[in-house]
């Protein structure tokens, strides 16, 4: 299978530790000194065909990839500092392992981002747009990916969020319902109802470049944005990247669920010291990320299937700002169960895990899926892509049902991928 020809610029909203460690990782594995290890795309193989004929293929074997070799990258920050500097201060990554790449990387300066402090108000940074209404921002927003794309001689455009999570926006008929809505509020500059991350998001897609959320943000699970993504023929995915976490709950409760246990309660809580954690330490901020995290339970232990085993647990999220760990994040889950005749268990895991070195290779899988969407024809939400996504995207306005189950998630991408390189999707969701 060929590669995918020409540049595909990677504009990341967000120059912290999740970005400079992806980009890092991609430059050092382009010179041979690194391993993309943790990305599906670099790694897994997927059954195609039958009997026979079966085969087990790279991805980029079935379908055409855009090479690593291609990618040129761009972000956007509150912060001034240039992908080296931002790299060093993270402290994720070895000197040794971001030295090499120091020129590349001091080459990447942020660009001025479109901020409002109140949907992240423990950000300080400067390094933003003077922009005095959300028509502004857009603007603004679509003339940088214009120009970066221009000046870059790029053939594609993939804007991803890897920044810090907003206050919660609860999803508002009037402004949120449709396209026209949304776009009558932003001429009258509603700053209450539509947050920044939408900016990116409707300049990115006007502009004709995919979007996808790396955070809980409501910013692209609207109707407005599903309309626009059909408009403009683009694919749009969120939410949230499932790194620690939230990975293990995914695949850990279908564990509880096959094996047919019941359950009492679940109680997960973190700990980490990034700027992510920051954020997070402000109730309002809290709150979006907790929506997100408990949806993932809820939707795989169901009480309307299984009324003995899940008709009255309790399930609660925390997350506790703790310097010292910087990004190191750890995570603790306490699982009360219970089995044969009522009696109960539990399960105790905890999670010692590094934050970007788990979203680093999810960036680059969500990167290179979604522009392959782009070139294949597929827009609105991407529910293959569910997989890499803490809650994803659904038509909760038709009564859709999110997929968190990890193992029917993966499914989903396999059978994209097959359809995509022309073989028959040959799986059951069930």
């Amino acid at each position: 299978m060929e590669q995918a020809k020409g540049k595909l610029g990677v504009m990341c909203v967000g120059l912290g530790a999740v970005s400079t460690t992806f980009i890092t990782g991609v430059l050092m594995t382009r010179k041979g000194l690194a391993k993309p290890v943790g990305s599906m795309t670099q790694y897994d193989k997927i059954r195609v065909g039958r009997g026979k004929d079966k085969k087990y293929l790279h991805y980029g074997e079935i379908v055409p990839l855009a090479s690593l070799d291609d990618m040129v990258f761009g972000a956007w920050d509150v912060y001034p500092a240039n992908a080296y500097e931002s790299a060093v201060e993270a402290e994720v990554l070895k000197a040794k392992d971001i030295e090499p790449v120091r020129d590349e990387l001091l080459a990447i300066r942020p660009m001025k981002a479109a901020f409002d402090r109140k949907y992240a108000s423990r950000l300080d940074g400067d390094n933003v747009k003077d922009c005095a209404t959300r028509r502004e921002m857009v603007e603004a927003l679509r003339e940088d990916i214009r120009r970066f794309k221009k000046e870059n001689d790029c053939d594609r455009i993939v804007v991803i969020w890897a920044a810090s999570t907003e206050i919660y926006v609860p999803v508002d008929e009037t402004v949120h319902g449709s396209l026209a809505a949304f776009e009558k509020a932003l001429d009258a500059n509603d700053t209450d109802r539509i947050a920044p991350s939408m900016c990116y998001a409707y300049a990115a897609l006007l502009e004709g470049a995919p979007f996808i959320m790396g955070a809980p943000n409501t910013t692209v699970d609207i109707p407005a944005m599903w309309e626009l993504a059909e408009k403009t023929k683009m694919p749009i995915a969120g939410k949230d990247f499932k790194t620690g976490q939230t990975l293990v709950k995914s695949g850990f409760a279908p564990i509880i669920g096959t094996r047919c246990l019941g359950l009492n309660g679940w109680f997960s809580t973190n700990i980490l010291g990034n700027r992510d954690g920051l954020v997070l330490d402000e109730p309002a901020n809290f709150h979006t990320k907790e929506v997100s995290k408990l949806s993932t339970l809820e939707s795989i232990l169901t009480p309307e299937e299984q009324p003995d085993l899940y008709a009255d647990y309790y399930h609660k999220v925390r997350i506790n700002y703790y310097p010292p760990r910087g990004d190191n994040k750890e995570g603790w889950d306490n699982i009360d169960i219970f089995g044969w005749m009522g009696y109960p268990m539990q399960i105790k895991i905890n999670f010692l895990c590094r934050d970007s070195i788990l979203a680093a290779p999810l960036v680059l899988d969500l990167v290179l899926l979604t522009d392959l969407a782009a070139r294949k024809g597929r827009f609105g939400t991407q529910r293959f892509l569910s997989f890499f996504l803490k809650s994803p995207m659904h038509n909760y306005e038709e009564g859709e049902i999110p997929v968190n189950h990890l193992f029917k998630q993966y499914v989903m991408l396999k059978n994209a991928i097959r359809e995509m390189g022309g073989y028959e999707a040959d799986e059951e969701i069930d």
